[in-house]
């Protein structure tokens, strides 16, 4: 077998040798237990597919506790150089102290290196309890925009010399809008950006994945009836981006709108109908907090969803909940322009349970599962899976 190689992007495609190196970050608290267990069906399933043709090289890189202790910091700048330069990589969950102290390794990460998409399949396997009567009708992938919104971490501390420069500025420069600031002497005050193109990347990548995966429809989830001009225009974006970009592939809610207008009701309805019938995707949209409701209560109605960072966290907890709980619930973070991916659990370190092996690595795994399929070892994917 040739020695292990570099993962490589050419004309916009990945480029995987027969033995790619990875880097792993083995996680913190349960990590180590439930990696030791994750890279054995991992590499089990690759031996499986290919017969020994191809093969993964492992290469260890710290972040968390385990890096501090080795080198007094919390995430090295090798750990973000090995990821940017293998391209593709795998962690498991991470410390992070709440309510200050060090910044989200994982929120780091992904800004770090771009990782715009937060890629949430969500779905349940036969035999795993559920608080719901029909957990299987639960079939969703979730595009979670993973740079901007509140989380791109813009705050000011109240009482801070920062913040009373930013309630200065409000108030000599937008007075009306310093109004609406209920307690402005005790208040700390976040930013929400969100961008035209942050928002089109997403969209874009959701769009290209519903095609190629032949799912049935896209929502584009916000509270745009609130926030009009973050996530009403992401809403609006979203929209623009698909008929433009995708017009013979989309239909959208927005079109079934302009046909009623013109034609009438029924005549839009046909229209879509028949566009649906032709193998088009429906491109539709919903308030935050009637989806979470909605998802419960027919799911069947929800198959791709984009929306922004933190309703996409709300959400994709929220339904990994109806189909066994996060530790099952693998997530993949993507930039689809550059090739960079960090497959990660998406569950805490739960330190209580360290070195006990009782935790259950199915997020690490099926996380790897979403990695082999990224990387087009389709084969190997399919075994984790399906046997």
């Amino acid at each position: 077998m040739p020695d292990a190689q570099k993962i490589t992007v050419q004309d916009g495609r990945l480029r995987v040798p027969d033995q790619p190196i990875i880097p792993f970050i083995e996680g913190d608290g349960t990590g180590p237990d439930i990696w030791r267990a994750s890279v054995r069906v991992l590499d089990a399933a690759v031996q499986k597919a290919y017969g020994g043709r191809r093969r993964i090289e492992w290469m260890e890189v710290f972040a968390g506790e385990k890096a501090f202790r080795k080198f007094n910091t919390w995430l090295p700048d090798e750990t973000v150089d090995a990821f940017r330069e293998y391209l593709v990589g795998i962690k498991g969950p991470l410390t992070t102290p709440v309510g200050g102290g060090i910044r989200s390794l994982n929120v780091a990460l992904r800004q770090l290196l771009d990782l715009y998409v937060c890629l949430r399949p969500v779905r349940w396997f036969k035999g795993v309890p559920s608080p719901v009567r029909h957990p299987e009708k639960v079939d969703m992938v979730i595009f979670r925009e993973n740079t901007e919104d509140i989380y791109a971490g813009i705050e000011f501390e109240q009482a801070s010399e920062d913040v009373k420069k930013v309630l200065a500025f409000l108030k000599e420069t937008f007075p009306q809008m310093y109004k609406k600031i209920r307690f402005p002497d005790t208040s700390s005050i976040g930013l929400k950006p969100v961008s035209r193109e942050g928002t089109e990347r997403l969209i874009r990548a959701a769009i290209g994945y519903a095609v190629a995966n032949k799912r049935r429809s896209l929502t584009l989830v916000h509270k745009g009836n609130i926030m009009k001009f973050t996530e009403g225009a992401f809403r609006n974006w979203g929209y623009a981006l698909a008929e433009r970009e995708f017009p013979d592939r989309v239909y959208t809610w927005e079109q079934w709108e302009r046909a009623r207008a013109a034609k009438g009701e029924t005549a839009a309805n046909a229209e879509q109908k028949a566009a649906l019938a032709a193998g088009r995707l429906l491109v539709k949209d919903a308030i935050a907090d009637i989806t979470l409701q909605q998802v419960l209560t027919r799911p069947d109605e929800f198959d791709v969803i984009a929306t922004l960072n933190l309703n996409g966290d709300y959400l994709s907890d929220a339904l990994a909940a109806q189909v066994g709980g996060m530790g099952i619930a693998p997530g993949g973070n993507i930039n689809y322009v550059t090739g960079h991916a960090v497959f990660e659990a998406t569950h805490g370190t739960a330190p209580k349970y360290a070195n006990l092996d009782k935790v259950n690595p199915g997020s690490v795994v099926l996380s790897g599962e979403m990695m082999l399929r990224y990387l087009g070892w389709r084969e190997a994917a399919d075994l984790i899976v399906k046997g």
